[in-house]
């Protein structure tokens, strides 16, 4: 009840804040809600001054909600299908997050970048933007800052994907007659879900293919989804590694203390709806947990912005930007590089 009571207060802004940006993302779809929550926090943080009785819940709200919000996400993992469209797309994929790693982590060296703002600009290129972000923000304890300057270069970049892929796509001559070539280049080259869904459907609309490209392109984004789990997972055994190493580490190295339990539940609810659905359930019944997994990330986007120096992340732009700008070119050119070796396009 103690708890509850000392964290009601910030739960309550972050709750007030997000509503509207979730119907607002809703409308906007290629910005989306988690954006403009996170827009809306740095905005309202500019002007409070005193958010002391705030901060419990805001932290609660950025750390324990995400998490919530990650194993949530898992009710939306149908490992038949991913499975499936992996023996396709899995080539294409695995070469393009290890294109991005690989480019944040000699750019996070060359430029001196924070490491924790390089990974998270890293993973949420190459494996699905903010729900990435989100994963990997508790293992490797990124702070508000890093998480705000990650979240705000992926969606400067998923919006340039969503503008601009479509007119690529037809200048390099895809298929038109068929979604599959576009939808598998938009499912691992666009970053964000609600940007690969604007980019696949712009290419449907062009080319009256009702919703083939779409569906694709989500289910390829959905395979990429899983690599979180070990990405995640490797990243939390180097971060136990190095506190051991440089003597931060309390106890020793520790499995339990290293391992991300909330990566395990992940898991377990992507499983618990794969033999749901083998067994005849119907996908709508998961559709409300998957619909409260993206309102949490807005939430938790709303109580890190509500913790973001706007200005300090202005001032320190730069660098991540070129970070993120490199990650996605890479991707891109990997992507159509390998559908042109394999024969999709």
């Amino acid at each position: 009840m103690e708890s509850i009571k000392k964290n009601s207060i910030g739960f309550l802004v972050c709750l007030g804040i997000a509503i509207p940006s979730w119907f607002l993302g809703k409308q906007f779809p290629i910005v989306g809600g988690a954006v403009i929550a996170i827009i809306a926090g740095m905005i309202i943080a500019l002007f409070w001054n005193d958010k002391k009785m705030a901060d419990p819940g805001i932290k609660f709200t950025s750390k324990i909600i995400l998490q919530t919000a990650v194993v949530l996400l898992g009710f939306g993992m149908n490992l038949g299908v991913v499975i499936q469209t992996g023996k396709q797309s899995l080539p294409i994929i695995i070469c393009t997050i290890s294109t991005s790693l690989l480019i944040a982590y000699g750019l996070h060296k060359l430029l001196k970048v924070k490491g924790n703002t390089a990974v998270l600009v890293g993973v949420g290129s190459s494996i699905c933007g903010g729900s990435a972000i989100a994963a990997t923000a508790p293992v490797v304890d990124a702070d508000d800052d890093e998480v705000a300057q990650a979240i705000s270069v992926i969606f400067f970049f998923n919006v340039l994907a969503a503008l601009f892929f479509p007119a690529l796509g037809k200048l390099i001559g895809f298929d038109t007659t068929s979604g599959e070539a576009f939808g598998i280049f938009a499912g691992t080259a666009v970053n964000d879900t609600s940007s690969v869904t604007a980019t696949a459907a712009t290419w449907d609309s062009m080319w009256n293919l009702g919703s083939q490209t779409l569906d694709k392109a989500v289910t390829v984004k959905l395979t990429r989804t899983l690599a979180i789990i070990p990405i995640t997972l490797v990243l939390s055994f180097i971060r136990a590694k190095n506190a051991k190493d440089d003597g931060t580490a309390t106890g020793g190295f520790s499995l339990k203390r290293a391992f991300p339990m909330f990566i395990v539940y992940f898991v377990i609810a992507s499983l618990i709806t794969t033999i749901a659905l083998k067994a005849g359930v119907s996908s709508d019944v998961f559709t409300p947990l998957k619909e409260l997994s993206k309102f949490f990330i807005v939430m938790a986007m709303a109580a890190i912005g509500l913790n973001s120096n706007v200005i300090k992340l202005i001032k320190t732009g730069g660098k991540p930007l070129l970070i993120g700008a490199c990650c996605w070119v890479g991707i891109t050119i990997v992507s159509l590089l390998m559908q042109s070796v394999l024969g999709i396009m």
